[in-house]
């Protein structure tokens, strides 16, 4: 009997301990949500690169991303990205070509910039993960898995614990290769006009257009 009670307790305690960690996460990502809401339009720098199952770390790019609501403007090592709101064109440097495509603001493209700080509003179960500390910052981070599976095994979203603003994110595939987001330079609300977010082949003499809409 004694032994009994000890193993209620013990898994009572559990439960109670993921019902903490749990609510702690959703406050935390409920915060970080109210934060970019607030936001008409924000810009950063990032650095990505993936790291194999193994835990050795790729080259190092470097890119940039402005976000207007769902609009936003991505720039990578050889690549363009421009989301105006209804139609998607990526460029390819190399052999001067920007494809079009229809804009689906669905799950399949959930990890848009435009949408990374609310994917756990859907499909995910979360905990806390505990706390860091990045260059004197003391940050949030919290673990995201999806409820179904996919080809994303689990995400990992690192907050600022005062400013509420995403730091780092990163993403596990089945095959446990992650690809890593760092998040410098953050600046709330520049102007930007929806013109920014529009790709003009007046700017890319001999562009290929491929309209796949």
């Amino acid at each position: 009997m004694k032994k009994l009670k000890v193993l209620v307790i013990v898994m009572f305690s559990s439960v109670m301990m993921a019902f903490g960690q749990e609510a702690k996460a959703d406050a935390i990502l409920e915060a970080m949500s109210a934060k970019y809401k607030k936001m008409q339009t924000f810009k950063a720098d990032f650095s990505y690169a993936t790291v194999s199952s193994a835990g050795k770390m790729g080259r190092k790019r470097t890119g940039q991303i402005a976000v207007k609501g769902v609009k936003f403007k991505l720039n990578m090592v050889g690549q363009e990205i421009y989301n105006n709101g209804s139609e998607i064109y990526s460029f390819v440097k190399e052999t001067n070509e920007v494809n079009i495509t229809e804009y689906d603001d669905s799950a399949d493209s959930q990890f848009s910039p435009a949408n990374i700080y609310n994917i756990y509003k859907k499909g995910y179960k979360y905990k806390y993960n505990g706390s860091t500390n990045i260059s004197g910052t003391s940050y949030d981070v919290v673990e995201l898995v999806p409820i179904k599976k996919n080809n994303v095994s689990k995400v990992e979203l690192v907050v600022d614990k005062n400013s509420k603003i995403l730091k780092r994110w990163k993403l596990w595939d089945s095959s446990g290769k992650q690809t890593v987001f760092d998040v410098s330079n953050f600046v709330a609300n520049p102007t930007l006009s929806d013109s920014y977010f529009k790709f003009n082949t007046a700017n890319y003499p001999g562009v290929e257009v491929v309209d796949l809409r």
